[in-house]
Order: structure tokens, then C-alpha cells, then sequence
């Protein structure tokens, strides 16, 4: 059995390792179906296959990993993952790259929620009061370096662009999947599970223990479902710094050319500020405790969406940029925190699963009428309401917070 420390550590390799391939291609995925000739329409089509898979199979798989374990998800996940880069690859045409996105939204399902399932489950199976939110925000740190590296990498090998006869686009894919490849290798020898009872369930319905545990617990927890209200505001702000943010450039610099000079630098740049943010929450919440540490960032990140869209100039924006990522790293890990506190080892990937499904919804709701709000009043007043309506989900941290406290005094 290996101790807390032992599982965190683990936990940090395999974080790098399954984000680094993202960073990798961080940008690409809707440049290379465009250079191969598909509108920009059809190359939307297909990125919101992604999407809408996630959203139908979030639940049934968080139930899967509750059941069938940790470790087979997650390498079921990552050879689903790897099948779906090289048919991104050779895919010349709208069929194809949508088989590739579907694959690719299947893979992101299965991910979601396992590893940090795992670790916390080991983690308290080795001690029992370890304090998970630690390796939860050192994991968060690691995710937003590993992207922001893997971002400048792939930058680099796109103009290096070695491979004669063929795309420059092409050789960040082939990077990003050998280092998948070598995630799989690496998750089927460091992700050692505890021993689990044994489920008599089999077949399809094998993924509905954890699931059916993860509802009973969002109905009877009203902590947990405080905890999901959270995602129904934050989702909204998350589609104006994270979509919205190269149109909003792009009308501030004079142009799409503009933006995108300016995008690619500070879009690494803010995935460090991301994992800064992180390391930070890690500190905070020592001293003023994991739920009061989620809402401030919850409120910062609000307050700095607000600013990008009052801000008059690109170089205001992209530092309201890099703020809101700041405080959208402190925030994650706290969150996810007090969302392990509310699971046990029977739903935790379920509700991890819920928390994601909640997110996803929301988010696609928002960017439709986000999208339509900057139509009619210019994208400065969709940032400054999508910011301010994220503010209020704060408020739906004071259950966790009560209950939080009272644990303290216990």
C-alpha cells in the first residue's frame, strides 16, 4: 500500500503526463480541420460533437469508475483517447473528423474524475485525515504548467516545421501522441488501487451503483447541491474568458490578425498564471479554510471578467485575462475539495461526474446567449453581465462553508 505522500506524488506525474499532450496541440484542433478544407461552420459542427457526448455519458461513466474501479477506466480512457488523435490525423474530411471529435468526447467522459477519485481514495485509505485539497491544488499547479509548456512546444515545433511535404500543423499531433502513448504505459504502473468490495452487478448496468449513490447523495445533501448551483454561475463566466476572449481581442487590436498574434503568448501565459493561482489556494486554505478560499476566487474571477469588458485596450484586457486564469486556478482545486468532502469511495467519481455535467450544460447554454448578447450589444457588455452573474454563485458556498466550520469545532 503506498502512503498519502506516495499517492500525491503519483498523482503530479500523471497530471503532467495527461495534460501535456493538450497543451501540445493547445489551438490546432480547429486550425488543421480548416487547412484541409472544411468551413468554419463544419469545423464548429464538429468540435460540439465533443460536447454533446459529454453531456449525454458524464453520469453512466462517473458511475462506471465508482464501480468497475479507477485504473481500467482510466486506461480504457487513454487507449480511447489515442484512437481518437490518429483518426484527428489522418482524417481528411467532415465523416471522418467527426468520428474522431465523438471518440474524443468518450475519452473526455471516461478522464473525467477518475484519477483524482483515485487519489483520494488512497490517500485516506494510508491516512485517513490527510489533507487531500493540498495535493488537489499542487495537481492543479502541475495541469496549468503542463499546458502552458506543452503550448509554447507546440508553437515552436509548428514553426520549426521539419517534416517536408507536409502540414506544419501535423507534427505537434504526432508529439501529442506519443506522449499519450507513454500516459498509458505510465498509468498502468503507478495507479495501484485499494482493495474494493467486490460488486455483483455485471454488463451494462455496472455502471449504475455509483450513480444511483451519487442522486441519492445530491438529494439528501444539500451542501452538494449548493456546490452544483455553484457551476450554474461560474460556467457562465468561464464562457466569456475562455471563448469570448479572442473576440474581444480582436475588436479592441483591429482585427483577427491582431488577436492572433496576441492570443497565442498570452493564452500560455495565463495557464501559468493558472497554475500560480493554484499553488496559492493551496496556502490559503490553510489559513482561512477551503470553502472561504473557493468563494473569494470565485468573486475575484467574477470581478476580473467585469474588467475585461470595461477595459478600453488590448493590453488592459489581456491582463484581466491572465487575472481571471489567476483566480480560476485558486478556484478549481478548492472546489473539487469540498466536492470529495461531500463523496465517499462508492460515489466519488460520480459526483465528480455531476459536478461536470452541470458545467457542461450550462456552458453551452451560456455561449448561445452570450454569443447572441455581443451580436446586439457588443461584446464589453456580455463580459461585464457574464462576470457579474458569476459573483452571485459565491453565495452558494455558504453551506460548505457551515459545514466546515462545524467540522472545525467537532
Amino acid at each position: 500500500m503506498i502512503d498519502a505522500a506516495g499517492a500525491q506524488r503519483r498523482l503530479l506525474w500523471l497530471t503532467a503526463l495527461r495534460w501535456l499532450p493538450v497543451g501540445v496541440t493547445f489551438g490546432l484542433t480547429a486550425l488543421l480541420p480548416l487547412e484541409r478544407g472544411l468551413s468554419l461552420v463544419e469545423v464548429g459542427a464538429i468540435l460540439s460533437l465533443q460536447g454533446i457526448v459529454a453531456l449525454v455519458l458524464e453520469l453512466p461513466t462517473g458511475g462506471l469508475a465508482d464501480t468497475l474501479g479507477r485504473r481500467p477506466v482510466l486506461l480504457i480512457a487513454a487507449l480511447i483517447g489515442l484512437a481518437s488523435t490518429v483518426l484527428f490525423v489522418l482524417a481528411q474530411d467532415v465523416a471522418a473528423f467527426a468520428v474522431a471529435m465523438l471518440l474524443q468526447g468518450v475519452f473526455r467522459t471516461l478522464d473525467s474524475g477518475p484519477l483524482e477519485a483515485w487519489y483520494v481514495d488512497a490517500a485516506h485509505t494510508a491516512d485517513p485525515d490527510a489533507p487531500v485539497e493540498q495535493g488537489l491544488a499542487r495537481a492543479a499547479t502541475v495541469l496549468g504548467v503542463s499546458i502552458a509548456a506543452g503550448a509554447l512546444g507546440g508553437g515552436l515545433l509548428v514553426a520549426w516545421a521539419p517534416l517536408p511535404g507536409s502540414s506544419a500543423l501535423v507534427l505537434p499531433f504526432l508529439v501529442s501522441l506519443a506522449l499519450s502513448a507513454l500516459s498509458v504505459v505510465v498509468t498502468a504502473v503507478l495507479v495501484v488501487e485499494p482493495a474494493r468490495p467486490r460488486r455483483r452487478v455485471r454488463g451494462p448496468a455496472a455502471g449504475t451503483s455509483g450513480l444511483l449513490g451519487a442522486l441519492r447523495l445530491v438529494r439528501r445533501s444539500p451542501v452538494l447541491r449548493a456546490l452544483l448551483a455553484v457551476e450554474v454561475f461560474w460556467a457562465v463566466a468561464m464562457v466569456a474568458f475562455e471563448t469570448l476572449t479572442p473576440v474581444r481581442l480582436a475588436e479592441l487590436a483591429g482585427g483577427e490578425d491582431a488577436a492572433g498574434a496576441l492570443f497565442g503568448p498570452a493564452s500560455a501565459a495565463a495557464w501559468g498564471l493558472f497554475a500560480l493561482g493554484s499553488l496559492v489556494a493551496g496556502r490559503a486554505a490553510r489559513r482561512w479554510g477551503v470553502a472561504v478560499t473557493a468563494a473569494l476566487a470565485r468573486i475575484l474571477n467574477g470581478a476580473f471578467v467585469v474588467v475585461m469588458g470595461v477595459v478600453a485596450g488590448p493590453v488592459g484586457l489581456l491582463a484581466a485575462y491572465g487575472a481571471a486564469y489567476l483566480s480560476h486556478g485558486a478556484a478549481s482545486p478548492m472546489h473539487n475539495t469540498l466536492l470529495h468532502r461531500q463523496a465517499d469511495t462508492g460515489t466519488r467519481a460520480s459526483v465528480l461526474s455531476a459536478n461536470a455535467m452541470v458545467s457542461g450544460g450550462v456552458y453551452s447554454a451560456g455561449l448561445l446567449a452570450l454569443t447572441v448578447l455581443a451580436e446586439h450589444t457588443g461584446t464589453g457588455i456580455a463580459f461585464a453581465v457574464a462576470g457579474a452573474f458569476s459573483v452571485f454563485g459565491a453565495l452558494c458556498y455558504l453551506p460548505a462553508w457551515r459545514a466546515e466550520r462545524a467540522a472545525g469545532r467537532t
